[in-house]
């Protein structure tokens, strides 16, 4: 008999470091093919749940439709270029990426280039190479005390404004997304562009390839510069207008240019690459071993996450952005209230406010959203919810969201409460906390009535008219259906009037039993919860 493998299925397109496959560990099958080769690639995807990719995989439209199963894409390294992000997103496939695998690299990169390019280093190896021995005619500069102007003060430009002040350079920056005072701690003076321009002996760029970007150094800037500039690119291709630094440099007015990237890639046909005071490289920034070994990990921890259906810090097509500590132990307590509130709504709420209440309203709480609509829909859809097709299943069904901070909480330190509208007009609501050093979570809310009870994974909810006998009557058919409490929580809103028992049990209650609880006890309403998958 052949065994059918049942593992999820991770296609490796492009050559990885051996501790990628070591990191994804023996819970998928991992399979190979040739991401170039168009064929090769189309007919490998059938079957796949996620694709590893480098930067020679077009990974578009026509890729995401053939693979039916996928659910995350991930880029080995920085760049998302090759990769249709929309179409992904529109087909619930998470991307994601190794946004700090290749920092080090790049902005070491960066430096080599500049000190090649200030001292010829590599006019001078050609001309020893062919045998002439020209001290004389490549005298360079000294970086010491000189002025470097970085464009883009990102986490590359950080990186390279403190290795290069070791040299004793002056930095000074152009990021209009960053105040002067953050410039000011890192020992940066912020400056306009063309203020940089006119200051600056050594000018390194740092910024994504963006239509804002785009040819943000041409003509009219590199006119600005101060004689004797030194041009360094190893960010992208195109932000440097690459015909106006060539004629800047054909006629002295910059001095030499060290460059990593082009417009058009690959390039080797460049007029930039006839000019003896350029330096280049084809596209190097993140090829070294450790920048490579670094993606290879740091997807490879992400495609775990992702088809375990987890929250995956860098994906890029998740809203949610850098978790803090103090927020991560509420993501899973979350998701529970959002399955517990489908389960007690019985329908597809029309609005869900996600409530978050207390100190951690101080931090950025929009991964609870994602995290609430994740168990909103997780047992209302066959698929597998993601947090990145939750939001698009809450917009296909007419559900509203909004997230509601709020800094005061006067019973717990921290509350979370989905409260939400269903197609009547009625209201329900479930409230959970975190207690203790550990951090243990507790449903202390249902429906406004008051509870203490641990979110195990199987719950029931029952409420009724208040009147003696019925937590004995609910707990002797639990009994005869060998359904064991685990822990009980009695609420009313008056003597009297309604109450709500919630219960914890060892087991899931069958419908059957539910249901003869309901007629027992005349139970308005009557709700299993199975949060053990």
């Amino acid at each position: 008999m052949t065994l059918i493998d049942s593992r999820p299925v991770v296609l490796i397109a492009e050559e990885l470091s051996p501790a990628t496959v070591e990191a994804l560990g023996p819970d998928f099958e991992i399979r190979h093919c040739d991401g170039t080769d168009r064929s090769e690639l189309l007919g490998a995807l059938t079957d796949v749940d996620a694709l590893l990719v480098r930067s020679a995989t077009v990974v578009d439209e026509e890729v995401l439709l053939a693979a039916k199963r996928l659910k995350v894409v991930a880029r080995a390294g920085v760049g998302l270029d090759n990769v249709d992000v929309r179409t992904a997103t529109q087909n619930g496939v998470m991307v994601v990426n190794a946004p700090t695998s290749n920092i080090t690299s790049a902005a070491e990169l960066a430096v080599a280039l500049m000190l090649a390019a200030a001292r010829h280093i590599s006019p001078a190896h050609a001309a020893l190479t062919r045998g002439e021995w020209k001290r004389n005619s490549f005298c360079g500069t000294e970086l010491f005390e000189k002025t470097l102007g970085i464009v883009g003060l990102g986490r590359i430009g950080v990186l390279v404004a403190n290795r290069l002040a070791a040299f004793g350079m002056h930095v000074i920056a152009y990021d209009p997304y960053v105040q002067a005072g953050r410039g000011a701690q890192m020992g940066v003076r912020m400056v306009s562009l063309e203020e940089l321009m006119a200051e600056s002996d050594f000018l390194s760029v740092h910024l994504p390839r963006t239509p804002e970007t785009i040819g943000l150094i041409g003509a009219e800037q590199l006119a600005l510069a101060r004689a004797g500039l030194v041009v360094v690119n190893a960010a992208r291709g195109g932000i440097v207008e690459e015909k106006a630094l060539y004629d800047a440099l054909k006629t002295g007015r910059i001095a030499a240019a060290g460059l990593d990237v082009f417009a058009r890639e690959p390039c080797t046909d460049s007029p930039l690459l006839e000019l003896e005071n350029v330096v280049a490289t084809p596209h190097l920034g993140a090829s070294t071993a450790e920048a490579q070994e670094k993606a290879g990990l740091a997807v490879a921890r992400s495609v775990r996450l992702a088809l375990s259906g987890e929250l995956v810090p860098d994906a890029v097509n998740v809203q949610g952005g850098v978790i803090a500590e103090n927020v991560r132990p509420g993501i899973p307590l979350v998701e529970k209230l959002g399955r517990i509130f489908t389960a007690l709504a019985g329908e597809v709420a029309q609005q869900i406010d996600v409530e978050v209440r207390g100190e951690i309203a101080e931090y950025d709480v929009k991964v609870f959203e994602l995290a609430a609509l994740k168990g909103v829909f997780a047992d209302v859809v066959e698929d597998q919810v993601s947090y990145v097709n939750a939001p698009l299943l809450a917009a296909e069904r007419g559900t509203a969201v909004r997230l509601v901070i709020e800094s005061e909480s006067p019973d717990h330190r921290n509350l979370i409460t989905l409260r939400g509208t269903l197609a009547d007009g009625s209201q329900v609501s479930v409230s959970g906390t975190l207690i203790g050093i550990n951090q243990k979570e507790r449903l202390v809310e249902v429906n406004d009535f008051v509870v203490d009870l641990e979110p195990t994974e199987h719950l029931a909810f029952l409420t009724y008219a208040d009147r003696p006998g019925m937590v004995g009557t609910v707990g002797r058919i639990l009994g005869d259906a060998d359904v064991n409490i685990a822990g009980m929580q009695v609420s009313r809103d008056t003597k009297g009037g309604q109450a709500l028992v919630a219960l914890s049990v060892d087991s899931a209650v069958p419908l059957d039993v539910l249901e003869e609880i309901r007629g027992a006890i005349s139970a308005a309403m009557v709700r299993g919860v199975d949060l053990s998958d």
